[in-house]
C-alpha cells in the first residue's frame, strides 16, 4: 500500500468510502445521553432548611403581645443634585412622631432640617457636650465610641443610610452626648435643631397633643423588649398581696397571605406524542420548570417586599460591620443578638470573604454535618449559601442569622399542600386543555410565605464589603 504525503497531496482524488460513516452509524446507534441540564439551579438551602408550615385557609396569624416600642424603622431621603431632603411623613419614623400624620406639619420639619456634608475622620458630635441636635444619616458610615470602664476608647454602634442619632435631645434641654461619633466615610446628614422644633411645635396645636400622649407611653409598665409587663412578685415572705397580672396581646396582629408564583408549560402534542423515547418529554419539560419556579420562590422569600426576609428584618436586628468586610467579631455580634441562632446564610462570594478574613486571622472555620453533607460554620452554626441575597454596585451585601421553627418563635416557612393535582408539597401542576394549533398548556402553580415570628428571629448584617482589598 502507498501513502502519498506532501503539498500535492491535497490534490489527489479522494478514495471512495470503503467503510460505514459514524454520521450514518449513528442514526441506527442508541445513544447514551443526559437528561436535559439547567444552570440555573443551586443548593436552594433556604428553602430546604427553614421549618414549613401548613396554612390552611392561605392566611397566617402572628399573635404576639402587645408592644409599646414603635418608631424604630429607617428614614429615607429624596436628592435633587447636591441637595438633600428628607420625606416629611418619614420623619413618622422617629418614635417622638410616630402615628402623627399631619402632612402640613411634617413639610415644615422637614423643610427646617439643615444639609451637613461631612469628611471620613470628621467628628460629628463629642462625648460630654450638650446635644441639641437630631441628626438624620442620608448617606456615609458613622461610628459611635464612648469611654470605657479603664478609660480606654470602646465602640457603641456603626450607624449607615437611614439611621439617626440623638433623637432624645428634641424634648430633653438637659441632655448630653454620651458617646462621641465619628464619619467613618465621607457623606451627607441632616440636622433639626431642639429650637426649630419648639418653635414648629409651639406653632401646631396637634404637635402638642401629639407630645403629650407620647410622652404618656413611658408610664406603661413595659419589659425590655417593649412589651407591655407581666406584673409578679419574687422574694416575699408570709401572707403578702400578690398583684394581679393578665398577658395583653396587641389588637391588629399581622397577617401573611400565600404569594403565589405561576406559569403556563406549553408542550406541542407532536413531541409529546413522538419523541418520548427513551426520555419522557412532557415529564422533563415539568421538571426544569418546577427547578426555574423553586429558584424563583427562593429569590421571594429573600427579596419580596412584603414578606422577604431582607425586607421584614427588624431594625432593631440590623447592624453594621465594624470595617467593611465581615470578621469573626461582626459575625459574634450578629450571633449575639438572639438565643439559639440555627443557621448564617449569605451570598457565596460573601462566604470567599468571610474564609479571607479568617484565613487574615490565622482562623479556620469549623464544619459541621448538615444533611450529610459538611459545610463551614462559625460558632457551631452552619455558614449556608443562597445566591439569591444581592450584591450592590458598591459590591456590598447582607448576611443573614436566623433562628427557625415554629416552636422556637422563629422564622418559619408556609404553604399549603393537598393542593388539587399536587405534584411537590404546596406545587401543583394542572392540565389546563389542548388549543386549536394542538398545543397542550399545564398550570404550574406555587404557593408560599415567610414569616418572622418575633424580631429577634432574624438578624441582618449589612453593607458587608466583599470585594478584594489591594
Amino acid at each position: 500500500m502507498t501513502v502519498e504525503t506532501g503539498p500535492d497531496t491535497a490534490l489527489q482524488p479522494s478514495r471512495p468510502q470503503s467503510s460505514l460513516s459514524t454520521t450514518a452509524a449513528r442514526n441506527l446507534a442508541t445513544t447514551t445521553k443526559s437528561a436535559p441540564q439547567m444552570q440555573e439551579i443551586t443548593s436552594r438551602w433556604l428553602l430546604r432548611t427553614i421549618p414549613w408550615v401548613e396554612t390552611k385557609g392561605g392566611t397566617y396569624r402572628v399573635n404576639r403581645r402587645l408592644s409599646y416600642t414603635v418608631g424604630d424603622g429607617v428614614i429615607e431621603f429624596v436628592q435633587d443634585g447636591a441637595t438633600v431632603h428628607v420625606i416629611p411623613r418619614e420623619l413618622g419614623e422617629l418614635a417622638l412622631l410616630r402615628g402623627f400624620e399631619d402632612e402640613e406639619v411634617l413639610s415644615e420639619l422637614a423643610r427646617r432640617c439643615v444639609q451637613r456634608d461631612f469628611r471620613a475622620g470628621e467628628v460629628l458630635v463629642e462625648r460630654g457636650t450638650p446635644a441639641d441636635q437630631i441628626h438624620l444619616i442620608a448617606h456615609g458610615r458613622v461610628s459611635q465610641t464612648s469611654s470605657g470602664k479603664y478609660g480606654d476608647e470602646v465602640a457603641v454602634a456603626v450607624l449607615a443610610d437611614g439611621d439617626r442619632f440623638g433623637e432624645n435631645a428634641l424634648l430633653d434641654t438637659d441632655a448630653q452626648w454620651d458617646y462621641t461619633a465619628t464619619a467613618e466615610t465621607p457623606g451627607t446628614l441632616l440636622t433639626l435643631s431642639r429650637a426649630d422644633f419648639a418653635a414648629v411645635r409651639d406653632a401646631s396645636p396637634s404637635l402638642r397633643e401629639h407630645i403629650e400622649e407620647f410622652s404618656s407611653l413611658p408610664q406603661q409598665r413595659q419589659n425590655r423588649h417593649g412589651e407591655a409587663e407581666i406584673a409578679m412578685s419574687a422574694g416575699h415572705v408570709g401572707e403578702a398581696e400578690l398583684p394581679g397580672a393578665f398577658v395583653d396581646y396587641e389588637l391588629k396582629p399581622r397577617e401573611y397571605e400565600l404569594s403565589v408564583a405561576q406559569t403556563v408549560l406549553k408542550v406541542h402534542s407532536r413531541v409529546a406524542d413522538l419523541y418520548n423515547g427513551p426520555m419522557d418529554q412532557t415529564k422533563e419539560q415539568v421538571r426544569l420548570t418546577i427547578e426555574a419556579l423553586r429558584e424563583r420562590q427562593e429569590h421571594e422569600l429573600v427579596n419580596n417586599p412584603e414578606f422577604g426576609l431582607l425586607a421584614n428584618a427588624d431594625f432593631k436586628q440590623r447592624i453594621q460591620t465594624h470595617s467593611g468586610p465581615p470578621t469573626p467579631d461582626d459575625l459574634d455580634e450578629l450571633l449575639c443578638r438572639r438565643r439559639g441562632t440555627k443557621l448564617f446564610f449569605a451570598h457565596p462570594r460573601a462566604i470567599a470573604a468571610i474564609g479571607r478574613e479568617f484565613n487574615s486571622r490565622g482562623l479556620y472555620p469549623d464544619h459541621v454535618d448538615l444533611g450529610g453533607q459538611l459545610v463551614p460554620a462559625w460558632r457551631g452554626v452552619p455558614i449556608l449559601p443562597c445566591s439569591k441575597i444581592p450584591i450592590s454596585q458598591e459590591q456590598t451585601t447582607s448576611i443573614l442569622a436566623m433562628r427557625t421553627g415554629e416552636d422556637n418563635q422563629g422564622v418559619i416557612g408556609l404553604h399549603q399542600t393537598g393542593l388539587p393535582e399536587e405534584l411537590e408539597p404546596g406545587l401543583s401542576v394542572r392540565f389546563m386543555g389542548i388549543n386549536e394549533q394542538a398545543i397542550i398548556s399545564y398550570l404550574v402553580t406555587a404557593y408560599y410565605s415567610a414569616a418572622i415570628l418575633v424580631p429577634d428571629a432574624l438578624g441582618v448584617l449589612e453593607n458587608v464589603q466583599i470585594a478584594r482589598r489591594n
